[in-house]
């Protein structure tokens, strides 16, 4: 019998013709509100695990709610969810939290990743650079991804990369983080990326 049978029936090829596959890790990280939980959740292909509370008047002052009034929870350790890009590799995705008290998990989050998409809000660009500088200090490979909210304002990529001072090397995309097309563009542009710059 060409197919080994296993409990409940089911047939399976033997291990030797099944094709070895990698998975690997990508960090979503970003400003609070710029869309992080949004995108975990559009291109994932399993039910997202998220950790969020509600916003409360406690945040007021703490979390910059002026240009999210109508955000009414916030993730509060991690976002997690998977994909599979090719037959042969799985990416996991983790996306990080982005209020400032909540900062210190990023080291364990960020461990074992390969690479990080940065999702940013241009209507609160500065936002950002606390993400930018902290995978620019780690030396991981990430990408600007430029989430384009409806109605917000639209810059060139030219314009972005001044105004957070990054180098010419790192690509900068649009995506809608609504979008699982468009986010898995994203995750397909931070994995080449990201593999590009590993040590031949």
């Amino acid at each position: 019998m060409a197919y080994g049978l296993f409990e409940g029936g089911t047939a399976h090829p033997p291990l030797s013709s099944r094709k070895r596959s990698s998975s690997t890790k990508i960090v979503i990280s970003g400003g609070f509100g710029a869309g992080k939980t949004t995108f975990v959740g559009a291109v994932s292909e399993i039910m997202p695990l998220r950790t969020e509370a509600l916003v409360t008047n406690a945040s007021a002052g703490v979390d910059g709610l002026e240009a999210t009034p109508n955000k009414s929870t916030t993730t509060v350790a991690m976002d997690f969810g998977r994909i599979t890009l090719a037959e042969d590799l799985v990416l996991y995705l983790f996306g990080t939290p982005g209020q400032r008290r909540f900062w210190f998990m990023w080291d364990d989050l960020v461990r074992g990743a390969i690479g990080a998409v940065i999702l940013v809000d241009v209507r609160r660009l500065q936002d950002s650079f606390a993400a930018v500088d902290f995978f620019e200090a780690r030396k991981l490979p990430f990408i600007i991804a430029v989430n384009e909210f409806d109605g917000g304002a639209r810059h060139p990529a030219a314009a972005i990369r001044q105004a957070l001072a990054l180098s010419d090397t790192i690509p900068i995309v649009t995506v809608d983080a609504r979008d699982r097309n468009s986010a898995r563009d994203a995750l397909i542009a931070v994995t080449e990326y990201a593999l590009a710059a590993l040590p031949s």
